[in-house]
């Protein structure tokens, strides 16, 4: 599927993006008025420590005031510390393949911790899909530093790993009754027509993709944030040019989004399930569909609500849900045209809008109900 927008320049500047920044009040009168109870965002550390080791508690507070407005509304925050961004001293620095940056991030996450009592943050996602970022970055090379290279993805790996537990000690150091978990990209995978050697690697790259760094962490986390948004089905090809080498993805798109990934909501249940061997409480942090015509997002959430209810009943510790996204947004290396938005948002006006399908996930919020 295309859009005209993918062949803009402009598409890929972000400028204000959605200017939630200014606008965040007003955005959570349409959360609340929507029948929210929750909101998931992220402090960003490149504006809390602009330069190495200087503090900006101008932003601190601005963030104050955003943490006031969710609980005067009555939506309860969690907080995500690093979705993918990082100041740009620390990349000069050479980013996360350099063990110091796990200093760096620490003491950003000691001065956040500090910066706020438990009653302002209760709920606190130190990584955000970090499996993510290290298979776009240098597996796929897809995303900035654009690099193929397993041992430097391993290293980034490892550090982000221990970033991830010392996040997690120092929070409870502070704010020893808050809960902390990780987000973590979740996909559901099948051999591509079932082909022997599909059979063979599949398992495998499930484990890479989908447990090797929750395996990692099972100790130093109070809860799962599983992010799910479709299957892959895995198809080996010995021309080597797949997105892994000779390891590629032939899906089937018997129903696909915007983006054309393969749509399949069964797959959050056998997720689901997996992951309750971890004996957690588990939040779906994110689960959505870009659907510029909002023709599809009401089945789809409807769908995966539908799965993720049958988790629950036969033994999943599902303790929530978030759609992704409230707002249209500017989507990291698509920029723009996806729209993953309950709510529309104008770009040059920077008006919202509110999708039909927003209304329909309003009701189920109300009614704490589901009609297929």
């Amino acid at each position: 599927m295309k859009f005209p927008e993918m062949f803009d320049p402009q598409n890929y500047i972000s400028g204000k993006a959605a200017d939630h920044y200014h606008l965040f009040e007003k955005d959570f009168d349409i959360a609340k008025q929507l029948g929210h109870n929750a909101h998931r965002f992220s402090i960003e550390w490149s504006r809390i420590e602009p330069q190495e080791g200087k503090f900006d508690e101008e932003e601190i507070e601005h963030y104050r005031k955003v943490l006031k407005a969710l609980h005067m509304r009555g939506l309860k925050p969690f907080v995500t510390l690093w979705h993918w961004t990082d100041p740009l001293w620390v990349t000069e620095n050479g980013g996360w393949e350099n063990k110091k940056t796990v200093t760096y991030f620490l003491r950003f996450v000691k001065k956040i911790a500090e910066s706020f009592d438990t009653d302002e943050i209760p709920v606190w996602m130190p990584l955000n899909e970090p499996g993510t970022f290290i298979g776009m970055s240098y597996i796929q090379g897809a995303f900035p530093p654009n690099i193929r290279n397993l041992f430097r993805a391993n290293r980034a790996f490892k550090n982000l790993m221990q970033a991830y537990r010392g996040a997690y000690r120092i929070i409870h150091a502070v704010h020893p009754h808050a809960l902390v978990g990780m987000s973590h990209y979740a996909v559901y995978m099948e051999p591509y027509k079932n082909k022997i050697l599909n059979r063979l690697v599949t398992p495998i790259l499930d484990y890479v993709r989908n447990w090797r760094f929750l395996n990692s962490i099972n100790d130093t986390n109070d809860f799962i944030g599983i992010q799910y948004y479709h299957r892959d089905n895995i198809d080996i090809t010995l021309m080597g040019h797949g997105k892994w080498g000779i390891i590629n993805t032939n899906n089937l798109h018997l129903w696909i989004n915007d983006l054309n990934w393969d749509m399949y909501p069964q797959g959050i249940y056998s997720l689901l399930m997996r992951a309750s061997r971890y004996k957690k409480p588990i939040y779906i942090t994110e689960n959505g569909l870009p659907d510029k015509e909002d023709s599809k997002r009401e089945l789809f959430i409807k769908q995966n609500l539908y799965w993720i209810h049958k988790a629950i009943k036969d033994g999943a510790l599902v303790r929530g849900y978030f759609y992704w996204s409230l707002l249209d947004n500017f989507e990291w290396d698509k920029g723009f045209w996806p729209r993953f938005g309950l709510v529309a948002v104008d770009f040059k006006t920077f008006k919202r809008t509110v999708r039909p399908s927003a209304r329909a996930y309003k009701r189920i919020c109300k009614e704490n109900a589901l009609e297929l």
